[in-house]
């Protein structure tokens, strides 16, 4: 597996200077444009009907994306691309949003949050998805939006996590048809939050696949690899962590607000219990990357210590043989050993000796 490194959308530095000067819910996207056309899907259900059809234009369908108003449906519309404002501006006039909403929709780095207004609620969270052909973690931001009957969301480009639940209202599994837009919420966020896991085990592979490499094979492990991993755990930590806050809060309003009804508390809470155990995982991999750097440089502390402990040795060994040769290198016309006949023989016997002597000393005091 490559190293997971985030889609584009998750590494651009965001242009946030565009809106310096501007009144507060003026439409200025922020972020990177997708090379195609916004696309708008919209499902219109209910527990006997389901219908789902592409918009062309918002100004073709002038009752709000709502066909069947005498049957009680759910509407759920689905926007991919948020660069264009018009479009933005005019599904805002259909559904009665609020500007504000409208301008954190278009800003594609935005934090995660949940906001209460007057007659919505407006959450923004991050999708995680694992690309299968190249192994990369992709980020996303999804902005949704709760109203009375209806459920928005806006991604920044085609393909999401949502198919199973496109199945589940198509083939009207479970009981998603029967409940309200609030649990059509809750179905999309589960969904979000599901493949929190999935990235989360392509993160955990990578990980232990470094972590058995850096212990079989110290040696062919870089630290810029080390360095990369943790800086992509630490990402990962960024989108994840804050949607356990949300969805905490999220549960804490279902006593409050009328848009959510007391019977998905028990599913909100189920979705923070598995956004927390998320977060700790991605905390758990946080904490092995760095107790893997740090093993890198003990290791790497280690070997050092090792190659400067031989040199030692090697210079303790020659370090009387050093002394010697200096002696005997002295530019004296007198010294008697200068004319023996075995001189030389003697001074080479003598150095060997001392030599071998200390290579013994060495070695019984295990210092190699």
């Amino acid at each position: 597996m490559t190293s997971p490194s985030t889609a584009p959308s998750g590494r651009l530095r965001l242009r946030q200077g565009k809106k310096a000067g501007l009144q507060p819910g003026s439409l200025v996207h922020i972020g990177q444009a997708p090379p195609e056309a916004q696309r708008i899907t919209v499902i219109e259900y209910n527990a006997d009907s389901h219908e789902m059809r592409s918009l062309e234009s918002l100004v073709d369908e002038p009752t709000g994306c709502r066909r069947q108003q005498d049957k009680n449906t759910i509407v759920w519309v689905n926007v991919d691309g948020i660069s264009q404002a018009d479009a933005i501006a005019t599904l805002g006039e259909r559904f009665g949003l609020h500007p504000l909403v409208l301008e954190d929709v278009m800003n594609a780095g935005e934090r995660t949050k949940l906001e209460e207004h007057d007659d919505c609620l407006f959450a923004v969270l991050k999708m995680l998805a694992v690309d299968e052909e190249t192994e990369l973690v992709l980020v996303e931001q999804v902005s949704l939006v709760l109203g009375r009957g209806f459920v928005i969301s806006f991604q920044e480009r085609a393909g999401d996590v949502f198919e199973g639940v496109r199945d589940r209202l198509k083939q009207n599994k479970g009981r998603i048809r029967k409940m309200g837009a609030d649990y059509l919420l809750y179905a999309l966020m589960d969904a979000i939050v599901d493949h929190y896991a999935v990235a989360l085990d392509a993160m955990a592979e990578l990980v232990e696949d470094m972590e058995r490499l850096l212990q079989d094979s110290p040696a062919d492990v870089e630290v810029n690899d080390l360095y990369l991993l943790k800086r992509e755990v630490l990402f990962l930590r960024r989108q994840i962590a804050p949607a356990r806050d949300l969805f905490a809060e999220l549960s804490r309003q279902n006593d409050e607000d009328e848009l959510l009804s007391p019977a998905v508390d028990v599913y909100f809470r189920d979705i923070h219990d598995h956004c927390a155990r998320a977060t700790e995982h991605v905390d758990a991999l946080r904490d092995m990357t760095s107790a893997m750097v740090e093993m890198y440089h003990s290791i790497q502390a280690a070997r050092l210590n090792e190659v400067m402990r031989v040199l030692t040795v090697i210079s303790t060994i020659f370090m009387p043989l050093t002394f010697i040769a200096g002696i005997y290198g002295m530019n004296f016309d007198v010294m008697p050993e200068l004319r023996h006949p075995l001189g030389y023989s003697i001074c080479l016997g003598v150095m060997a000796v001392i030599a071998v002597a200390m290579l013994i000393y060495v070695r019984r005091s295990k210092w190699l």
